[in-house]
């Protein structure tokens, strides 16, 4: 038995240490082919019109993040704060600029501490601003032989990968890993 166990170990140690560099590729990859093109379609809906639309958030933008604060003004922005505008300019950003620097691996680690950041509070709006608390279903629960609730299920699929990128960094095929080379010098850079 001694000897199965320790042909088991070998075999599983050594594909371990073959393939652990796949491992950030892949989740970098599957970020980008699930949630790449669902960020920036939402992003988009927040882009204000014209060619400083990225500075001129557009209503929708302002009825996604702050839907009660935005309600209670009778939805005229104009009557929101400047603390509004920060927050829906840096989202529409944030939904942007992160999922691409998670996709091309540059600065990879504080994307995607920054995204995980993001789904939490876009989670958070959309049962607290959005009312999805009291509908039965949305938020779900762990453990339940259902894996299709909205917030628990899926959002911890979406995590998840954004967590083995904050762990093990960008992998190989990187802008991260490039830089440390160029400016580091670092050629068994791993981040």
């Amino acid at each position: 038995m001694d000897r199965l166990t320790a042909l088991h170990y070998d075999i599983f140690q050594r594909v371990e240490r073959s393939f652990s560099g796949l491992i950030p590729l892949l989740a970098r990859l599957l970020f980008a082919a699930t949630l790449l093109g669902y960020f920036w379609a939402s992003a988009l809906t927040k882009l204000g019109d014209g060619a400083f639309g990225f500075l001129r958030p557009s209503t929708n933008a302002y009825a996604q993040i702050f839907p009660r604060a935005f309600e209670a003004v009778g939805y005229d922005t104009s009557q929101l704060t400047v603390f509004h505008w920060i927050v829906v300019t840096a989202g529409m950003w944030a939904e942007f600029l992160l999922p691409l620097l998670i996709v091309i691996g540059l600065f990879t680690r504080l994307a995607s501490l920054g995204m995980i950041g993001f789904v939490v509070v876009q989670s958070l709006t959309d049962l607290y601003g959005h009312g999805g608390i009291t509908h039965d279903g949305t938020l779900g629960a762990w453990f339940d032989r259902m894996p299709d609730s909205l917030i628990l299920d899926q959002r911890a699929f979406w995590i998840f990968p954004l967590v083995v990128l904050v762990i093990k960094g960008a992998g190989a095929v990187s802008l991260d890993r490039a830089l440390a080379r160029q400016f580091l010098g670092r050629t068994a850079y791993t981040g």
